[in-house]
């Protein structure tokens, strides 16, 4: 085995991420001068040129490459483990830290927060609220234990563990008196003929939906777009638009004006799904909440396992 310590490979992965040696510097609160001597001395316990250098730029030669594709995830799991233990110092217990979207924490996790309150009444549940994009990112930095989301997430990476904990569908919600299409079955086409509110562009709900209009050959131009759908329906109540929501938002709403819009063309449905770093070891309070999901999720759909 090769005699060369972490920190050449922590300066070689910063030389790397960014091509510039000074910014390598000014990440790690050393001179660049060091930084330098540091790659001079890794590639000679190498034995190999790890970068092309000029006065303009800095690239990677093969050999670099090739370092670098396996000392970066290396070094990304050292910082996950770091950011961890930096968290249970803070907290001075194990924290559970979870994201998920406003709609998916009122209409789905609050019953699970109360079971996990009950079984943990010492631990803080930090809740952070997020787009499902936006979750995604947050458990690739480490920010968050478990997050739980809506499926398809384009933006979940390949470390990340997922299992379905829900399905439902979306639906058009109209009013009855603004929008008399009660009864009929109406196309996407015609559809686009009105204006249609719905959640904003960075949601995973709303690239759903324009990737089900571009299939159909159909420009979708939003009436509004929001990120709340809870409002998205108070607005749809008062017949400014055509609302498209999760069908779950409806629940114990009892309100007379409003409907779902029948489609001539079948909407795909959807899940709600979890997901953890598969890299990470998860804390018994984040287990034990995955498996309280899990296990509900099982007694309600077998067929899931």
């Amino acid at each position: 085995m090769m005699d060369v310590n972490y920190e050449l490979y922590k300066v070689f992965y910063h030389v790397a991420k960014s091509l510039s040696f000074s910014d390598a510097a000014a990440d790690l609160f050393i001179s660049q001068s060091a930084v330098s001597q540091s790659i001079k001395v890794l590639e000679r316990r190498l034995g190999q040129t790890l970068f092309l250098r000029s006065t303009k730029k800095v690239s990677l030669t093969k050999e670099g490459e090739l370092l670098f594709k396996h000392i970066e995830p290396a070094i990304s799991l050292i910082s996950k483990a770091e950011n961890q233990l930096q968290s249970a110092r803070d907290t001075g217990d194990v924290s559970f830290r979870i994201a998920a979207s406003d709609t998916i924490c009122r209409y789905f996790l609050v019953p699970y927060f109360n079971e996990f309150h009950q079984k943990y009444p010492d631990i803080h549940i930090k809740v952070t609220n997020a787009t499902s994009s936006g979750c995604a990112a947050l458990l690739e930095e480490n920010q968050v234990d478990l997050i739980v989301t809506n499926f398809p997430n384009p933006t979940l990476g390949s470390a990340m563990k997922t299992f379905p904990v829900s399905t439902f569908n979306d639906v058009f919600l109209a009013n009855k008196e603004a929008y008399p299409l009660d009864g009929k079955k109406i196309t996407l086409r015609k559809l686009s003929s009105y204006p249609i509110l719905m959640l904003d562009k960075s949601s995973t709900t709303s690239i759903f939906l324009h990737e089900m209009f571009q299939k159909a050959s159909i420009d979708l131009v939003p009436g509004v777009e929001l990120s709340s759908n809870d409002l998205l329906i108070d607005l749809a109540e008062i017949g400014l638009g055509i609302a498209f929501v999760p069908d779950f938002c409806l629940a114990g709403r009892n309100s007379e004006k409003l409907y779902t819009i029948k489609t001539a063309e079948k909407i795909p449905p959807r899940k709600i799904i979890a997901a953890y770093d598969d890299t990470m070891p998860l804390s018994e309070p984040a287990k034990y909440f995955l498996d309280l999901i899990r296990e509900k999720t099982e007694e309600s759909d077998p067929e899931s396992t």
